[in-house]
């Protein structure tokens, strides 16, 4: 999502074949390598002799540089086009991905960083140039849009899995920089048929922080916005290592568990348009994150990885229709303010998922036991089930907009 506000530009013509299959791949490579950390830090921490502790800091990396590469998407897309953003994009991820794969500690953190930025720059200007192409019908694109990066994320683990014995991890990870190297030199000499304008010259409005003051609700969803990003990154990211402890070799058995979890997490987003026809939003929040306190309580006390993955699956459709909600209601409590207010709030939802998956691994490191460390997302949820009577909007609206507002 980006915060920066455009307007769209006419065009004879809408964009070609090509640019849609170029934008749909490039989401779905977005997707694994947005998730590629999860399945691959039992490998790296195993390579590295790193603590959990250290292991969580590599997740503050990639959300970190991913921050920096969204506050840069205000900015970049008007004075230089979508074509170079998205050219850029894809070569940081290609640089940091492939330089993971060579590196070592603490080299191997600045790479994570590395291609964090370049998510942070693909995925928000991906979605905002199918938001103009696609003005007409702006929700069901950008549904299709994020369910190609729902498929990365679910085919991640998958593709770990059934080559990364064969080339081995740094061959695996140099093999993904390779193709995403291609689609950034796809994307610098395709022209593309939607190009932004600055924004137009408007009155001064007032800071946004002045919204804050007499708004409790705000505070609120500031929070819930901050918790929600952080324990969906904590759990993805967090629980391919506990199935490995848990049940050790075969590898294949624990890599694939987070595909579990984003697979839940994508069936309950298409479910979720269906499921606000009976339900108010914030009964529907109130039921998902009760479902994902119970997946997640689940994953803690299971002691087998298929259990582990249930409870995996549990907690991602539980999940799943928090953050539309959440999307909706930003854009309901400040109306004409949300593009300016989307930016602080998705810069706190950055910072969630670059502390609580961070905090996961230090409290493992403190208590010796990554079961513990897995109890700052069990309460996350419940405080964010907690929360969430205080940010929900007026009325309850059943808003379908909420079902098509994915990532």
């Amino acid at each position: 999502m980006n915060p920066a506000e455009t307007i769209p530009q006419e065009r004879a013509a809408g964009p070609s074949p090509l640019e849609w299959t170029l934008l749909h791949a490039g989401f779905v490579l977005t997707g694994i390598v947005t998730t590629i950390l999860g399945p691959i830090l039992p490998m790296l921490s195993s390579r590295w002799l790193l603590s959990d502790a250290l292991a969580g800091s590599l997740f503050t990396a990639q959300f970190l540089g991913s921050l920096l590469g969204v506050l840069s998407t205000s900015v970049l897309p008007p004075r230089r086009g979508f074509r170079t953003v998205l050219a850029a994009g894809f070569l940081l991820m290609a640089t940091g991905v492939s330089g993971l794969g060579l590196s070592g500690w603490p080299f191997g953190w600045l790479a994570i960083f590395g291609f964090g930025v370049g998510l942070g720059l693909t995925i928000p200007s991906t979605n905002l140039y199918v938001s103009q192409a696609a003005s007409g019908r702006r929700a069901a694109a950008l549904s299709i849009l994020n369910l190609s990066w729902g498929l990365g994320a679910v085919a991640c683990p998958l593709l770990i899995a059934l080559f990364g014995r064969r080339v081995g991890l740094p061959g695996l990870l140099i093999s993904l920089g390779t193709v995403l190297a291609a689609f950034a030199l796809a994307f610098s000499s395709q022209a593309l048929s939607v190009n932004p304008q600055r924004p137009s010259p408007r009155e001064r409005s007032p800071a946004f922080w002045a919204h804050f003051e007499p708004r409790p609700r705000v505070w609120a969803l500031a929070a819930l916005f901050f918790l929600y990003v952080g324990t969906e990154n904590a759990l993805g990211g967090w629980v391919a290592t506990h199935a490995r402890r848990v049940s050790g070799p075969p590898e294949a058995l624990w890599v694939v568990t987070p595909s579990a979890f984003w697979g839940a997490l994508l069936l309950g987003r298409a479910l979720a348009p269906v499921a606000l026809r009976f339900l108010m939003e914030v009964k529907l929040a109130a039921v998902g994150l009760l479902l994902a306190s119970c997946g997640t309580l689940a994953v803690l006390l299971s002691t087998t990885p298929s259990g582990i993955r249930v409870g995996a699956g549990i907690a991602g459709l539980g999940l799943a229709p928090v953050f539309p909600i959440l999307v909706a209601w930003l854009a309901q409590q400040f109306e004409s303010e949300a593009p300016r207010a989307g930016g602080v709030m998705f810069a706190l939802a950055g910072c969630g998922g670059a502390t609580l998956p961070w905090l996961v691994g230090a409290v493992s490191t403190r208590f010796g036991s990554l079961q513990v460390g897995l109890g700052i997302p069990l309460v996350s949820c419940l405080v964010m089930l907690v929360t969430l009577p205080a940010a929900s909007s007026a009325g309850g609206a059943k808003a379908a907009s909420a079902g098509a507002a994915l990532r």
